[in-house]
């Protein structure tokens, strides 16, 4: 497109699109998500009454995702456990932020500013899996758009899709917080996200792969960096969510 070659955005989206996750965008995944863990109620006495289950439930916020996607397209679900190096590695951080003395590695984490900095490094993640999702279902369903758009979702917010699965391992069962029922910031834009890929991979969307990697992760860090810094508990999707019931679900 002329207007990215204008912008000089041509080039940057492309390299940005060749970013490799590993080892330090997946590492800043799995320490947000075992933090996500350790402040849900509870999980902290769990860890020293039940290590095993506090590892498995953290296991689960890691790889929920490609648990999930892998369930939907009937592959083996153990498959993200085969990954020796991402598994010993989110299982370091897992005992660092559960068990460091002093709690010293979860306060360096919570730390403001550094929880900024990962906290937008696992959003650039989120981009990279829901992608995976799509390219991944649409191997097996070339024009199976819902597919595609269910293991884009799948893959991106598995781990909060699995919450309650998550929750049972550490004794607890709460099916009111079903994320089906009321969807979290991250489960909604990443929905969001997933049709947009879908729609690109199926080339009904006008902009190239990695321009719409681009904006999309430009998007979901800013309000993530947003959130985290003012502490919104409501979401940008509040209203566009009123809007629609009213005009569309007659509410």
């Amino acid at each position: 497109m002329d207007l990215f070659a204008l912008m000089s955005l041509d080039e940057l989206s492309l390299r940005m699109s060749q970013l490799s996750m590993y080892p330090l965008f997946d590492m800043a995944h799995y320490i947000v998500s075992a933090m996500a863990l350790k402040e849900q109620p509870g999980a902290v006495d769990v860890a020293f009454r039940s290590p095993f289950a506090c590892w498995f439930s953290s296991m689960l916020y890691c790889f929920g995702g490609a648990i999930l996607s892998g369930v939907l397209l009937a592959e083996p679900t153990l498959a993200p456990f085969s990954n020796t190096n991402n598994v010993v590695l989110a299982t370091v951080i897992w005992y660092f932020v559960f068990y460091c003395p002093q709690d010293v590695f979860y306060k360096c984490a919570a730390f403001l500013p550094l929880r900024l900095v990962l906290a937008s490094m696992k959003e650039v993640t989120r981009t990279w899996k829901v992608l995976g999702g799509v390219t991944q279902a649409r191997k097996h369903y070339n024009e199976g758009w819902f597919v595609m758009i269910a293991v884009g979702w799948a893959k991106g917010a598995g781990g909060g899709l699995m919450s309650n699965f998550e929750q049972l391992v550490r004794g607890v069962w709460k099916p009111e917080t079903n994320e089906l029922l009321k969807m979290s910031y991250p489960t909604k834009v990443t929905l969001i996200g997933a049709v947009l890929f879908t729609l690109q991979e199926s080339q009904y969307f006008p902009l190239a792969r990695h321009h719409l990697m681009f904006f999309y992760t430009i998007f979901v860090v800013i309000n993530k960096v947003h959130y985290v810094y003012f502490l919104v508990s409501k979401s940008i999707f509040t209203i566009l969510h009123f809007v629609w019931c009213y005009f569309f679900l007659l509410f």
